[in-house]
């Protein structure tokens, strides 16, 4: 089956809420059988990149910080929303590290893109290795942002995520990728 089988066509989108973080929108929509979806909520979110950080002394950046939608203060690495004034996204996840965490790094690698939620949220999270960090500034927080800068040895994040410490499932994503590009990570054939 070719994927114009699987494709539908978005016939109508009304947006019910309309704001500058968030977008919900109710779709209504035909597929390849003929049948009407109505109808289909999609949220629409800003780009968003992370990073496993790596300072010079090879510790990793990560973030401590609440999270008011779980109601938990919990350990994240750097990063956010891609605004409209970076050039590229790649200019966005620098800036975000640097305003989070006051380091800047001089070595960036990028690790892909994913989805969220590809069945409601219309957005990607890119993913980025960046080495060689030093610490230039002071964070510059946003009005509504407090976050403590955490520095671990890298056996100490393979430790973390053995342990689930980290719940944010997009960063969970964003460390296996960095570890395999850091060779770090070896994954063993099951015959499966």
């Amino acid at each position: 089956m070719n994927t114009d089988q699987l494709t539908w066509t978005l016939l109508k989108s009304e947006y019910l809420h309309n704001d500058t973080w968030f977008k919900a929108r109710k779709d209504t929509c035909r597929k390849p059988d003929g049948k009407i979806v109505d109808p289909y909520y999609v949220m629409e979110y800003p780009t968003w990149a992370a990073a496993v950080a790596i300072t010079e002394d090879d510790k990793v950046v990560l973030v401590k910080q609440y999270r008011h939608a779980i109601q938990q203060t919990i350990i994240e690495l750097p990063g956010g929303c891609i605004d409209d004034t970076d050039n590229a996204i790649e200019d966005g996840i620098r800036r975000e590290l640097l305003e989070e965490t006051g380091y800047a790094f001089n070595d960036i690698t990028y690790l892909g893109k994913t989805s969220p939620n590809p069945s409601t949220n219309s957005n990607y999270l890119h993913m980025y290795l960046l080495k060689g960090g030093v610490k230039v500034q002071e964070q510059e927080l946003d009005h509504n942002e407090e976050i403590e800068v955490l520095l671990v040895p890298l056996n100490e994040l393979v430790k973390m995520l053995q342990t689930n410490s980290f719940i944010q499932a997009m960063h969970v994503t964003t460390i296996f990728y960095a570890l395999q590009a850091l060779g770090t990570l070896h994954l063993r054939s099951t015959g499966l």
